[in-house]
């Protein structure tokens, strides 16, 4: 009796799975669902530059910076939003004035 109840092939696990799936994955995905419209979301800024986008624009400006160099960059980004723009390099939120 006592091999019987430990035997796996007793219980029909697999009948259970399909039932209890979409029970687990519905809350699972709201949950992620949430999380990423709280990651991705950013306030608006009066100030003009590239945008954020997950960090993909800090990233690009970054970048920017070191393949263009400190003058062309900022002249681009000059010419592109203004004469006052913030930019990031190395992380960290810049502001270009200039006239």
């Amino acid at each position: 009796m006592v091999l019987e109840t430990l035997n796996p092939l007793h219980y029909n696990i697999t009948s259970l799975v399909p039932d209890m799936m979409p029970v687990a994955t519905v809350p699972i995905l709201v949950l992620m669902c949430f999380l990423l419209l709280i990651w991705n979301h950013e306030e608006t800024s009066s100030i003009p530059g590239p945008g954020y986008c997950m960090g993909i624009g800090p990233l690009i400006s970054h970048g920017r910076f070191l393949w263009m160099g400190v003058g062309n960059a900022c002249n681009y980004y000059n010419k592109t939003y203004g004469e006052f723009v913030r930019v990031w390099i190395s992380g960290e939120e810049t502001f270009i004035i200039s006239k």
